[in-house]
């Protein structure tokens, strides 16, 4: 467990920090009068500006989507930062020591002045490389990006670099600035020559600095020059601080637009990153050295809210040859690790993101994206042109292999509908098709096939589908952890608990006990404690919610740490998302089953109402990020 911050510095970093001055770099602030300034919400769209900041409080509150709190949380929901990382930017930038609580006989964070020195050592690193790029001998790094369409602007935008033909020369330079030869040969900035002296590990090659989600360098990639170079491309090797299988590059620009468009393109290589945020593409990433997998996917579902209430959209590119066809049949496997739909985009002359745009243009990389297909699509096609579907061999064949693909949609929904299209593309009658699908699925759940989200396993036969959340449903989880810090710690849940009418419930039980505790005086004014237990259980009027109070009360919360006020604000902001986009669901029926020209003012209406709370949903979606 990672150390906990001193609550004595946490409160000197709030009362040192200017929220102003850490707003303004982010936020246009005018004067609003009454001491108050007033600028558009960074966290959903507006025109009209409704984002007040009160220096004299120290704290900032949006009136149109409900964001608030201090500068400690403005970092956290902007930058997607935890709690602890907005503290020691905030700390970094007043020049505070922070002190941390020991746990046992050994501080709990024996490396965070390693990894300072080694993010330090970065910094330095690619401020060297990005001005050995405007030197003579970097003229072949100059003639490579710009024949891939990249000016000066661009090179500096991304902090592209040269390594110069030289075997010490960075090495030199950080030592002179202080940094020992260990940190240099732990950082991987430089490495033993076979004399033993230490030597540059990139040399005349060009080189992109490589970002973790907070936007620090904590690495580097390197693309060869010249033919007798080695490998076309080098990273840096695994560090304390670079983890190749977690480090998506462009993450640290993309991550507000793939947030705020809940959708994440993925390219395959540095350059095709910058052609995308160039082209008008901005939500683009790219794996480092190593195939796209589970622990990307981790950080991408984490800035995409990537929950069974809200399906964002993960869209790859690959390029239209064999390697690029195989890679895309390898990522449907990882489509089940999403809850989100995904897509695949390929250029229809083989070419990837860089190269379409140098060909033909910003607007032809964003016609890529636009006609992206669902991934399952593309799987089956490329499954089915295997077989000679002209013959009966070549047929049945096909469908024994097809069958699995449909067999491991997560969404059970959509099984029937491939069915009928497999059946279609193959030329054969339904019933076959279908129990093949189904003799695959019971395979795959025999085998153990992993099931999340809505499952990627065959629907139980002769189980009835609940009316209410089950109990261990994305919704009715969000419900039992709101309940819990109402209950453990109500102090802390307080007004905005309170906020939330027994409405945003979905599940019956829980919405008696919220009412319970608003019955009993509410979390804003409650102690914890067992007499605000009893005092809650006392005015349940269910025996079943009666008892769940008690369950409740003693249930860990679901994270590791202790809880802070962002962690209430992200539940009970994915609780009322839940809620919000229920009534969507229903309110989209309605305007389905509305005629927009016999019922023109009720059509009107409805639609108007869906368009608010589409707009609201996702402003909690985005007051949500940063996972639980």
């Amino acid at each position: 467990m990672a150390g906990r911050i001193r609550d004595e510095d946490i409160a000197l970093v709030r009362e040192r920090t200017s929220i102003a001055d850490i707003i303004s770099e982010t936020v246009t602030l005018k004067s609003a009068g009454g001491g108050n300034l007033k600028g558009l919400c960074p966290f959903h769209d507006e025109k009209t500006p409704s984002f007040t900041v009160a220096p004299a409080r120290n704290v900032y509150f949006c009136h149109g989507c409900g964001a608030g709190g201090d500068a400690i949380k403005f970092l956290m929901d902007a930058e997607h930062l935890t709690f602890v990382e907005s503290v020691e930017r905030l700390a970094d930038r007043a020049n505070i020591q922070l002190r941390y609580v020991e746990a046992g006989p050994a501080p709990v964070r024996p490396q965070q002045g390693q990894k300072q020195r080694l993010v330090a050592a970065h910094a330095a690193a690619a401020e060297f490389y990005a001005g050995q790029l405007g030197t003579a001998g970097a003229r072949p790094a100059r003639e490579f990006l710009a024949q891939r369409g990249f000016d000066r602007t661009a090179a500096q935008t991304y902090g592209c670099g040269f390594a110069p033909d030289a075997w010490d020369l960075l090495t030199r330079h950080l030592r002179q600035k202080g940094f020992t030869g260990q940190e240099l040969v732990t950082a991987g900035l430089a490495r033993e020559a076979r004399s033993g002296s230490l030597i540059d590990r990139f040399r005349r090659r060009l080189l992109w600095p490589i970002k973790d989600l907070t936007g620090d360098v904590i690495g580097f990639g390197a693309r060869k020059l010249f033919d007798d170079d080695g490998p076309k491309y080098l990273n840096t090797p695994e560090t304390p601080i670079y983890k190749k299988s977690h480090v998506l590059y462009g993450i640290s620009q993309a991550k507000r637009e793939i947030a705020r468009q809940g959708r994440a393109v993925i390219v395959e290589g540095y350059t095709d990153v910058m052609a995308c945020h160039l082209a008008g593409v901005p939500t683009a990433v790219a794996t480092c050295g190593t195939a796209f997998g589970a622990d990307h996917i981790s950080v991408l579902r984490r800035l995409l809210m990537d929950t069974d209430a809200v399906a964002g959209e993960i869209i790859f590119t690959f390029d239209g040859d064999a390697a690029g066809q195989k890679a895309a049949l390898r990522a449907f496997e990882d489509d089940q690790r999403f809850v989100g739909r995904t897509f695949i985009a390929v250029s229809p002359d083989n070419m990837d993101p860089c190269e379409l745009r140098l060909a033909k243009g910003d607007l032809a990389v964003r016609d890529l994206v636009a006609r992206r297909e669902p991934l399952v699509d593309f799987a089956l096609r490329q499954v089915l042109r295997r077989y000679d579907l002209d013959t009966v061999d070549g047929r049945v064949e096909a469908m024994r292999r097809a069958a699995p693909l449909v067999a491991r949609l997560k969404d059970r929904e959509k099984r029937p509908e491939y069915v009928r299209k497999l059946a279609g593309d193959l030329g054969m009658e339904i019933e076959p098709v279908q129990r093949a699908v189904l003799n695959a699925a019971s395979r795959q759940q025999e085998t153990g096939a992993p099931r999340r989200g809505n499952g990627a396993g065959p629907a139980p036969q002769q189980r009835p589908v609940p009316v209410e959340p089950l109990v261990d449903s994305p919704q009715s989880m969000v419900e039992r952890e709101a309940l819990k810090l109402a209950l453990q710690v109500p102090v802390l849940a307080g007004p905005m608990f309170d906020a939330l009418a027994p409405e945003a419930y979905l599940n019956p039980v829980h919405r008696v006990v919220r009412s319970a505790i608003a019955a009993a005086g509410g979390a804003a004014a409650a102690t914890s404690g067992a007499v605000w237990i009893e005092r809650v259980r006392d005015h349940c009027g269910d025996l079943a919610a009666a008892a769940l109070v008690g369950e409740l009360a003693v249930e860990p919360l679901r994270l590791d740490t202790d809880p802070d006020p962002r962690y209430v604000s992200i539940t009970l902001a994915r609780l009322e998302w839940g809620s919000v986009t229920s009534r969507i669901r229903d309110l989209k029926s309605k305007v389905q089953r509305v005629n927009p020209t016999t019922d023109k003012d009720e059509y009107f209406a409805l639609f108007g109402e869906l368009l608010s709370l589409e707009q609201h949903a996702r402003a909690l979606r985005e007051q949500a990020m940063g996972g639980l």
